[in-house]
């Protein structure tokens, strides 16, 4: 039996991700810093979605000197890697000591839903002097990047 008209209209209008608009916008911010002091954070990637927006990650990603020569380097003895919703931290990426999305290669994707308004941040806190397992080495040099997309909540009134 066909589908009836007025279903199959609604039907096609649905997204892929079920609950994100098709007229979603993306963002994406990333930084390249060199290693902080011991005890200081760095800022490596900030977005702030619009007052009555709200949006979800995606993806993120990692950069260290260390790893872009030698893939096998994804520990960061020493560095704190965490993400950060309103300077909260954000389960499961709060407290990171390897690199888990390396810069340059597909991650695994997700689809971790952000409060309305949100800020979302990378920050890497340096705690240790420790130098790399594998070869002795000592980080100079982090990146961080967040990808995500955003759009207008109507549940606040006004579009519809």
């Amino acid at each position: 039996m066909p589908m009836p008209q007025r279903v199959a209209a609604v039907v096609r209008s649905l997204p892929l991700d079920c609950g994100i608009p098709i007229d979603s916008q993306y963002f994406d911010d990333a930084r390249f810093d060199k290693l902080p002091g011991i005890g200081e954070s760095v800022l490596l990637a900030r977005f702030e979605l619009p007052s009555q927006y709200c949006g979800v990650l995606e993806c993120f990603s990692q950069y260290t000197d260390l790893a872009s020569q030698d893939p096998a380097e994804v520990e960061t003895p020493g560095l704190i890697w965490r993400i950060l919703v309103n300077r909260q931290p954000f389960s499961p990426y709060h407290e990171l000591s390897q690199i888990l999305n390396p810069w340059g290669y597909g991650s695994f994707p997700f689809s971790l839903r952000l409060p309305e308004a949100a800020v979302v941040e990378m920050v890497v806190r340096r705690i240790d002097d420790k130098k790399s397992p594998l070869s002795g080495k000592s980080i100079t040099r982090i990146g961080g990047r967040l990808l995500g997309r955003y759009w207008y909540n109507s549940g606040y009134g006004g579009a519809r």
